[in-house]
């Protein structure tokens, strides 16, 4: 799974063996979806578990990883017919994807979600939440947070894919981070069971984890911050009015 999307792989080796020397080429297809577009075709050369030379799509042309891999791709980018390479996207990766993407779904289990919060772990973050996803299969998946629709990078820990031991995975991602008024907090989910990413959205009237009674203490405690701000405020423009009518004389 790569860094910033899931991505599956479609591959086909073939052999060649002799007096005990291995060569083997290996034609690749990752993808993160069904359009050309998010399919990169791979093709590489092979010699005893050492790759030389490899063509990539998405650079249009083969790179040398030897010192003969190196002469050789210079060779074959400057004579070889590198569009029915480039082609290869399309001939070759996109018809299979195709067969290999709704086996996928077919053959998937959807994941489901559900946010809850927490104490936070340490102290630099006064809220945490744990974004919980279980009964998925297969076991790749990717959970990501957002915040007002930006994914966030840094304050985030997830467990590894957890197996239930009915064929089935979960996992558990927390986020700790300090709430601000009117933002949205997200848990994005994606997995090859899925056509398009699932987003759930983070409502704290909603979260269970909290008991009725803790509710109320936090909403009658920043019901009193309120009021108190507000007594502030009127204790200061009052201040301020009397001050304007004062005359102060200098004394020595």
């Amino acid at each position: 799974m790569a860094s910033s999307f899931l991505c599956l792989s479609l591959l086909f080796i073939s052999l060649s063996t002799a007096d005990g020397f291995l060569e083997y080429n290996v034609w690749r297809c990752a993808f993160t979806s069904t359009d050309l577009k998010d399919i990169e075709f791979y093709f590489s050369y092979n010699y005893n578990k050492i790759k030389y030379i490899e063509f990539s799509s998405s650079l249009g042309k083969f790179v040398g990883y030897t010192e003969l891999g190196v002469k050789n791709a210079e060779a074959w980018n400057k004579q070889g017919d590198l569009a029915s390479w480039r082609a290869q996207k399309e001939v070759y990766c996109k018809p299979n994807i195709d067969v290999d993407y709704r086996s996928a779904l077919t053959k998937s289990a959807s994941p489901t979600v559900k946010l809850h919060s927490m104490m936070p772990v340490s102290s630099q973050h006064p809220a945490m939440l744990v974004c919980s996803v279980y009964d998925f299969f297969p076991s790749e998946i990717r959970v990501s947070w957002l915040r007002d629709g930006k994914e966030l990078t840094s304050d985030v820990t997830s467990t590894e894919e957890m197996a239930d031991g009915d064929w089935y995975y979960q996992t558990h991602s927390h986020l700790e981070y300090t709430p601000r008024s009117g933002e949205k907090i997200s848990c994005k989910v994606e997995h090859a069971s899925l056509e398009k990413p699932l987003i759930t959205d983070w409502d704290p009237s909603s979260d269970s984890s909290m008991p009725e009674s803790e509710r109320n203490k936090l909403a009658i405690g920043a019901s009193g911050l309120i009021l108190g701000l507000i007594l502030s405020l009127a204790g200061f423009v009052y201040y301020k009015r009397k001050a304007r009518g004062r005359i102060l004389v200098p004394t020595n």
